[in-house]
This record gives C-alpha cells, structure tokens and sequence, in this order.
C-alpha cells in the first residue's frame, strides 16, 4: 500500500533566481501525447498531402480514444493533440474534453518544431481550433524547443508548456509561460541550467539525468519507473510523465509496418510496447492529475 505524504515546499523558479511556494499534494501529472502512430517514425514528416495522411493514419487516432478514456475511467489526464486529427476527427477534441480532461497542444503537424518560423506557423494554422476549445497547454513534438519559443508561445495566448526535461519539483516562468518539465531523476544530485533546449539526448544521460517520465524509459523499465515515481511522491514531488495512444491501443499490423524503421533505429523499440499495464498500474495506486490542474493548484496557493 503506497502513503502519499502531506503538502511540502517545493521551488518555483524564474528568470531572476528561485523562490519557494507551498505546493499542492503531490501526484502524477499524466500526460498522452495524442498523435497518429506514423509520427513515431520520422520518414512522413514531410508529406503534406493532408488526404494522404489522413489514409495513413487508417482510423487508428479515432478507433483508439474510446479504449483510452475506459483505461483512464475517472482518473483525468492532459491530452496534448495534434491539430491535424482535430480536423480529420472533430469528435476527438469534443470527446476528451466532454470526459473531463484537459485538452493541449502538441503540434498542428508532427514534425520537430525548435525552430522558430516552424513554430510560428503551426500556431497560426492551429489559432482556430486553439481557440475553440480554450487551449492552455503545449508540448513540443519530440520535447524540443528552444528559449525563443516562448514568447511566440505567449504571444498565441499559451499558459504554460511541458516541453523540456528536467528534474522533479521545477516549475520555470519563462516570460508570462509557466514551464512544467517533463521528469528526470539526477543522479549526481547537480542543480543543472535549465534553459531550453533539454531534450532527450546522449548530453542529458552523459550528465546524469535519467529521462524517467519519457515513454521510452517507460518501456524499457516500467517496473523500476514505477519505483521512482513511488519515491519521488513520497518525497513531496509530483512528477510529469508521457505515453502515447499507441503505446496503449495496438493499430493494426503495427510492428509489421514499423519493422523497417525499427531495424533502422533499434531505439525506437521501446515506443512500440504496449504499455496499457503501466498505466492500469499507475492508476491503481497513485494519484494523477493533468498539467493544467496541478499548475492552477500552485498559482492558487
């Protein structure tokens, strides 16, 4: 039997130093980076054919929402969209947020977005549906961005973002964007220069961090992922973690059409497990709330 421990100080920091808060009771922020299952290959990044993509996808993003919301049951989550299903499945937007879930943004199309004129324009061509829905959140696709992107962010009318790596237990103000990392554990203990970008890379793991909230560590150890987000509540903290929608919902011949790229880039086996009995796990015995929650909590506090 997990005990969750009472409220404790944890830092909030901004561009000028570190403050510290009361922060809400600790718990998960679950996130699901809603995309079609060809986004985790990169070989569709530059078809534009929206048709095309759309055939390919094959249903899937629209097929696989409703086991998603029955394994999540009352538990809530933020679901960080790319805009494109949106169009293809307006259902899909309506849905999550009618199940009481937060909805965000990941991206109009999937593609990496560090640079700034990519960025720019996937927040214009997404200003309608952002809008219609009352979009707060981001997440960078592939969890890269670079400081630049914040301002941009806020121009779009954007809260916060979850679009770096970092340890548990920061929450960064960049301008007027709130930026809730996605977790790491530091091994060494070092307080590291949080400036983006931090993605997922050989230099973080070079200086101790392990990426435990990815989906990829996730798939690779989830017992032992299960373990850390055990302790790091205990400790007061709430972590931020990712999974994808087919990582839960198995599409149709998916290691089959997935089986060049995988051979290619052996790391991308780790996305390609089924992680529904890590999420049944979590749920079981912890407790989770989406971003959007946890930071209106703390600018509440």
């Amino acid at each position: 039997m997990l005990c969750f421990p009472n409220l404790r100080k944890n830092t909030i920091c901004d561009r000028d130093g570190y403050n510290s808060a009361v922060m809400p009771s600790p718990r998960v922020l679950l996130s699901i980076d809603y995309e079609p299952w060809f986004a985790l290959t990169r070989r569709y990044d530059s078809l534009s054919d929206a048709v095309q993509r759309r055939a390919l996808d094959g249903g899937f993003t629209c097929s696989a929402l409703e086991p998603i919301l029955a394994m999540l049951g009352e538990a809530k989550a933020s679901f960080f969209l790319v805009g494109e299903i949106a169009e293809w499945y307006p259902e899909i937007p309506q849905r999550i947020v009618a199940a009481g879930h937060e909805l965000g943004l990941h991206c109009q199309t999937h593609r990496p977005l560090v640079d700034t004129a990519e960025l720019q324009h996937d927040l214009e061509v997404s200003a309608q549906w952002r809008a219609n829905f009352d979009i707060r959140g981001y997440r960078a696709p592939m969890v890269g961005i670079s400081e630049a992107a914040y301002p941009l962010l806020e121009k779009a009318g954007l809260a916060y973002s979850s679009s770096i790596y970092a340890p548990s237990g920061n929450l960064l103000q960049k301008g007027n964007v709130w930026e809730l990392p996605v977790s790491t554990l530091s091994i060494f203990g070092r307080s590291p220069s949080l400036n983006a970008p931090r993605e997922f890379s050989t230099g973080l793991l070079l200086g101790g961090e392990v990426p435990y909230g990815s989906s990829f560590m996730i798939g690779l150890i989830p017992d032992l992922v299960l373990h850390i987000l055990e302790r790091e509540i205990r400790a007061g903290l709430s972590p931020v973690i990712i999974l994808h929608p087919y990582e839960l919902v198995r599409p149709e011949a998916f290691l089959r059409r997935l089986g060049r790229d995988v051979a290619s880039h052996p790391l991308l086996f780790p996305f390609t497990l089924n992680k529904s009995n890590f999420l049944k796990t979590l749920l079981k015995h912890f407790p989770v709330s989406p971003l959007g929650t946890y930071l209106d909590e703390v600018l509440r506090a």
